[in-house]
């Protein structure tokens, strides 16, 4: 519950004024993202660059991935999870200097999808030396794709809320995008072609789910802005 102090002027208007909606929580990679980038508020550093940076981080590790071989799958891996923390960073800079955009909010979310559909279709290129064979590109494709949309709807689910990350799932301080932490862990001990069945299988049904439980928010007609 949202607390905050009331003056003797709030308790007479208590009865006309509106409830004000919670403040977002902030996942534990969130604070730690903030924390860093604060010595680059007074610096030439954008949101924008940073946004550049993991982009290309991002990308850098699916070209890893698609080797197939070791080291370079570990590499890989390293080099993902970086790039996912990166990609709070750019919102943390925005937020302390004020240079949050309307290009710089669609540069980022683009990116994610960009980087994710690429991510799985690069595992599935990795994997074709496996049992999967010829059809691990068009798994990881399907993946990819998968994960995307999810992400996707989540942030159309934000801006239909009005509130940033407001309606994502959050479990101790984790947000449910945080599981592509994971993806670290499972390529080191051997996991890649379960990462791909299960982003292949369980990532539609989510976004199936998360579909029906906001179908009002996401194809209902938004309120009219009071004046």
């Amino acid at each position: 519950m949202v607390e905050r102090k009331i003056s003797e002027s709030d308790e007479a208007g208590a009865e006309t004024a509106e409830p004000r909606p919670p403040k977002p929580r902030k996942a534990w990679d969130q604070r730690l993202a903030g924390w860093m980038v604060r010595p680059l508020v007074h610096t030439p550093v954008t949101p924008n660059h940073i946004t550049a940076f993991r982009l290309l981080l991002g990308l850098a590790a699916c070209g890893l991935f698609a080797m197939g071989t070791r080291p370079e799958i570990l590499y890989a891996a390293g080099l993902f999870m970086l790039s996912n923390f990166i990609d709070h960073m750019d919102g943390e800079l925005a937020r302390l200097t004020g240079k949050s955009s309307r290009f710089g909010y669609h540069f980022d979310n683009y990116s994610d999808a960009v980087i994710h559909v690429t991510l799985f279709v690069c595992i599935g290129i990795g994997l074709q030396e496996s049992w999967i064979g010829g059809w691990a590109p068009w798994l990881g494709l399907i993946a990819g794709v998968s994960v995307s949309t999810l992400f996707l709807l989540f942030w159309r689910i934000e801006q239909r809320a009005g509130t940033r990350q407001a309606r994502q799932p959050m479990f101790k301080g984790f947000h449910l995008e945080d599981t592509m932490y994971f993806i670290g862990p499972i390529t080191w001990g051997g996991g890649l072609i379960v990462l791909l069945l299960a982003g292949v299988g369980l990532a539609p049904l989510y976004a199936l789910w998360l579909v029906w439980r906001e179908r009002r928010l996401l194809f209902g007609k938004q309120p009219e802005a009071q004046s």
